[in-house]
């Protein structure tokens, strides 16, 4: 499998699994404040990191508080963001340097491929600490793992 294949599918599952946590907020009465705190957080730092690819400025704070359903709203714009830039992607682009200041300040420089990795891992950290809380407040969270999204046919 090429690695332009594979990132792709990567993105697919982090598309999808964001949804599956959003359904599942969307379901509790009322969504965990901290689970909704890290959703926001999911939404706002793939922004962020796909602005800092195409040297563009800040779209939003790291950690904004928005609502459900402007997490829903994000999320939805967010999926064809990604897409087409994935889309555009030549091979020699992921090893191309993006030059960034962190939220701290600090100047960095890392390759496009440590990021998309880091994008696709970071909302899979976060969406493990949205099912912790889910399930410490008495409900069910989103079964969101990778494997379960390819046993379902979801990706290619």
């Amino acid at each position: 499998m090429d690695l332009a294949r594979h990132l792709n599918r990567l993105f697919a599952w982090d598309r999808w699994a964001n949804r599956e946590a959003l359904a599942s907020l969307q379901r509790s009465d009322p969504a965990p404040r901290q689970s909704l705190r890290y959703l926001a957080h999911i939404v706002a730092a793939e922004r962020l990191w796909l602005a800092r690819i195409e040297q563009e400025p800040q779209p939003m704070v790291v950690w904004p508080d928005l609502s459900l359903a402007e997490c829903g709203t994000e999320l939805h714009k967010l999926a064809p963001l990604w897409e087409e830039y994935l889309a555009g992607l030549g091979p020699d682009e992921l090893e191309q340097p993006v030059r960034y200041t962190n939220s701290k300040g600090e100047p960095w420089a890392s390759r496009v491929e440590d990021i998309l990795l880091h994008v696709v891992t970071h909302s899979a950290y976060h969406r493990g600490q949205i099912a912790a809380d889910v399930r410490a407040s008495g409900q069910t969270p989103a079964y969101t793992d990778f494997i379960h999204c390819v046993r379902q046919g979801l990706l290619e």
